[in-house]
């Protein structure tokens, strides 16, 4: 069997590694709309998390960065007077720098992303979702335009948000290699990610929402747990895009190509408005604190 999954965040990575452990021939496609240069590099948050995770090197209490890293780097930024809004692990950084360095040399972000992938010992291949620049603002209720990590970190999500703009996402191009891991794949896995700025810029790439449509079997799995999400600001983000914020709210936004959708046992009560969609239920324990929860998980879906 082939997979082929699109990730973003930590919901992602948890899931990938659960994937990973059921199945041999994994492919993810991971958001990248979150990306963004300071510091001199090029930080790509989504693509890092799940490396580091499928890696086995992730920091598991914060979700994001390396395990026992350090923070010197940064830390001597703030003592020279620099903004360190953004903290950035000292190995991480060397991951950023590196990708950075080779952009300049003319290499693409898909390139670096397999050396990368392949160099920490990563069997799952890993696409990031274009390797043309999107990137995610959101405008607050006040008229202020932030970029989505000033806005996720900065600002620690506490503005109200009045809108969601993907710039770049209508002229990009999705990675080689991605639109044919979605058609060669058995099965299409959505993972319990941000519908709104981790899947959705996927969705947005030419003919990435068409080829799911057209594919047989799509199964996703809902970020949102009795009209809250596990981690993260989707709840926030998906009533600015007029969304529902529940599991039905989620199997709405993907409805015209979703075949399954996966629930918590919490949220049993939303399975027959979804199935009023035309979509199949699968209702089953969808938190994932451990790897073993991950792997239940994984099979259930496949």
């Amino acid at each position: 069997m082939k997979v082929t999954a699109l990730a973003g965040g930590v919901g992602g990575a948890k899931l990938l590694v659960g994937l990973a452990r059921v199945q041999e021939d994994l492919t993810a496609v991971v958001n990248t709309a979150d990306d963004t240069e300071i510091y001199g590099v090029l930080v790509s948050p989504d693509l890092d998390i799940v490396t580091y995770w499928l890696a086995g090197m992730a920091d598991h209490t914060r979700g994001w960065g390396i395990q026992g890293d350090t923070f010197e780097t940064v830390g001597a930024l703030g003592r020279l007077g620099e903004a360190t809004w953004f903290s950035l692990g000292d190995r991480d950084f060397a991951t950023c720098l590196l990708r950075t360095s080779r952009l300049a040399a003319g290499a693409t972000l898909s390139e670096i992303t397999d050396q990368l992938r392949r160099r920490l010992g990563v069997a799952v291949r890993l696409l990031p979702m274009s390797d043309d620049a999107v990137r995610t603002f959101i405008t607050t209720a006040d008229g202020r335009v932030l970029g989505f990590q000033e806005y996720f970190v900065k600002e620690r999500q506490e503005p109200p948000v009045a809108g969601v703009e993907l710039r770049g996402v209508s002229e990009a191009a999705p990675a080689p290699g991605v639109l044919k891991a979605l058609r060669d794949a058995d099965t299409i896995a959505l993972c319990p990610s941000n519908p709104v700025v981790s899947v959705g810029p996927i969705l947005g790439l030419s003919e990435v929402r068409d080829t799911l449509v057209a594919h047989p079997r799509v199964v996703a799995v809902s970020p949102i747990i009795q009209g809250k999400p596990l981690k993260g600001p989707a709840d926030k983000l998906m009533s600015a895009v007029g969304a529902e914020v529940s599991a039905f709210g989620v199997a709405e936004m993907y409805r015209d190509f979703v075949d399954v959708f996966v629930i918590d046992n919490l949220d049993s009560g939303e399975a027959a408005r979804i199935e009023g969609l035309g979509i199949e239920v699968i209702v089953t324990d969808t938190v994932m604190n451990e790897a073993a929860d991950s792997e239940r998980l994984a099979k259930a879906i496949l």
